[in-house]
């Protein structure tokens, strides 16, 4: 396939036309503008910390540019390079996180009792966010493979094995939410493709069990669940970061207290600009700025799905599909928990909190998300014309332009 031509459909009535030319478009266009939000979102949640921390107001949104740049690089790559390439480094990416996770253990830094980043001339990054890619490319390299050999999904494999691995790490700096994520994903995809009834019902007990070691383990995971259901009993103390979230939300109303205006950064709510980001937005811009931002999730959403029912084979269907819950899947439990429906766990808002990692994360997989719709268009309309059902034509390929000379 040619990667700098697409085949464009000519015959499609006026009134048929959407606002985005392609799904692709859609996507690239919803992520922008959660982009846009959330940098502005970076600055108005973090100016204060960064004056009286870091001797300058910028600090934190300077910080954020170059996690654009790098997260720039990522998505470059992961768009420019048809997916299916990837299969090949998947072991190289998988034994790289590995040494990442190992490192941090033995040399990482922590924060908040926890030691989850390793430092490199300056900057820090976050390999758990690394390892949610390598376990979707490792799953969805598997699951392909096992359905193209009409063989039956089992989570007794030797890749499962690797993502538990991966996950224990995790769990070791501690970091149960991200651990969560990374095991969690492979095992929907699994279940995604016809797994049998007794291995999943198997698979809810033991989870089950596991989760319930994992909170007993540490001490502060049982105050959250304790304090989770009502924290205004201990508002003070256990529940402080839930009342300072739902109030910071609640105190929006409709339009907001104003960019840069809203109270919560002044100490208020602690991860103003990381984990509670989606707090600090709400009371500034109030109800129907959140509505707006929660139907650009709802659509990414839906487009993602869709490029995914499009998708040329089984690896490029799981992977769009794993990506979509990815990214989804971590939208919609920060913002259950920013608005107190879930426990306090540390899962940063895709595309709007503060984070290197976790943006550069994030980009690359819509990178990925678009070369598999590039492929599945091509291979679409390729199908059409050798049909000869449709009139296309080969066009220079414009990604995210919906204003192309017809």
């Amino acid at each position: 396939m040619n990667g700098n031509k697409v085949l464009r459909d000519k015959n499609i009535p006026l009134s048929q036309k959407r606002f985005w030319h392609t799904n692709m478009e859609a996507v690239g266009g919803i992520v922008i503008t959660l982009i846009a939000i959330g940098s502005i979102n970076v600055f108005s949640s973090s100016f204060i910390l960064a004056e009286t921390e870091m001797g300058s107001p910028y600090f934190f949104l300077q910080r954020q540019g170059i996690n654009l740049v790098a997260g720039a690089v990522c998505f470059y790559m992961g768009w420019r390079f048809e997916y299916t390439r990837w299969r090949k480094v998947t072991p190289i990416i998988f034994w790289a996180v590995m040494a990442c996770l190992a490192g941090v253990l033995v040399a990482g830094l922590g924060a908040n009792g926890s030691q989850r980043w390793l430092g490199v001339g300056g900057f820090t990054f976050q390999p758990a966010e690394f390892a949610k890619v390598a376990a979707l490319l490792m799953i969805a390299d598997y699951l392909a493979l096992t359905l193209q050999r009409g063989r039956a999904v089992t989570p007794i494999n030797k890749t499962s094995g690797m993502i538990i691995i991966m996950a224990v790490l995790i769990e070791m700096e501690p970091d149960m939410g991200t651990a969560l994520v990374v095991a969690g994903v492979p095992l929907l995809l699994m279940m995604m493709c016809g797994m049998d009834k007794s291995w999943i019902t198997g698979l809810i007990g033991v989870c089950a069990a596991l989760f319930a070691f994992m909170v007993n383990f540490h001490s502060y995971r049982l105050n959250r669940l304790s304090v989770w259901y009502d924290p205004w009993s201990d508002a003070a103390d256990k529940g402080y970061q839930a009342v300072s979230s739902i109030t910071a939300v609640g105190s929006g109303g409709l339009f907001g207290m104003g960019l840069g205006t809203g109270l919560s950064k002044y100490s208020y709510l602690p991860e103003a600009h990381t984990d509670f980001a989606f707090a600090v937005f709400s009371q500034e811009t109030g109800f129907f700025m959140v509505l707006f931002v929660l139907i650009m999730y709802s659509l990414l959403a839906y487009y993602s799905l869709m490029i995914a029912k499009s998708a040329k084979d089984y690896y490029g269907h799981l992977l769009a599909a794993g990506i979509t819950m990815l990214i989804a899947g971590q939208a919609v439990f920060n913002i259950m928990m920013v608005v107190g429906i879930m426990p306090v766990v540390g899962i940063p808002l895709p595309f709007i909190s503060y984070g290197g990692s976790s943006l550069m994360t994030n980009m690359f997989l819509i990178g990925l998300l678009l070369s598999i719709g590039r492929v599945g268009e091509f291979d679409r309309l390729k199908r059409l014309a050798t049909a000869g059902n449709q009139q296309v034509e080969m066009v220079p390929q414009r990604p995210f332009l919906r204003f192309i000379k017809r």
